[in-house]
């Protein structure tokens, strides 16, 4: 299970904040009956770490309907069983051929491959983010008439970064 995938469905059961530069995942319960745990968490989480509970406070845990409790360790136990370099997104690039200019971005039609030049938005039927495998498998290209040596080649942020 992919961190993002585990985040939403923890949706229903509790809120997270992650702390940026550490990677801790403190997981919330909701205020299921009026009480006061929602103030504190219950669970610390390090998903870069195959045993991804770090700390835990079954207290907080109190009010929290079982069927909720349930659903919440077996997500837990899910992001577990999935292996530490399979938990996060794989890292996508943009390839820039010049320098300072907007319109020089490699795009792939999707359905057809056909490789042409543009901006780096990605919409609709164009690729322009591309993972490392990608990239490599675009360089064997023969109709491609890129010096790879010399292209841009950035990561791509992602908006939690």
């Amino acid at each position: 299970m992919k961190i993002d995938e585990f985040k939403d469905a923890l949706k229903p059961l509790a809120y997270t904040i992650t702390d940026t530069k550490s990677g801790i995942i403190s997981i919330y319960t909701h205020n299921y009956w009026g009480g006061d745990n929602h103030n504190e968490w219950c669970f610390q989480l390090a998903p870069d770490h195959p045993a991804v509970i770090v700390n835990k406070q079954y207290d907080k845990l109190d009010g929290m309907p079982l069927f909720c409790l349930r659903d919440l360790l077996n997500l837990i136990a899910e992001l577990e069983k999935t292996p530490v370099n399979e938990r996060f997104p794989e890292s996508k690039y943009t390839v820039q051929v010049l320098a300072d200019y907007d319109e020089s971005f490699l795009n792939v039609g999707k359905d057809d491959g056909f490789a042409f030049f543009k901006d780096e938005v990605e919409a609709g039927p164009v690729q322009t983010q591309f993972t490392q495998a990608e990239i490599d498998e675009l360089k064997q290209r023969p109709d491609l008439a890129i010096d790879w040596d010399k292209a841009i080649i950035k990561e791509v942020k992602n908006d939690e970064d």
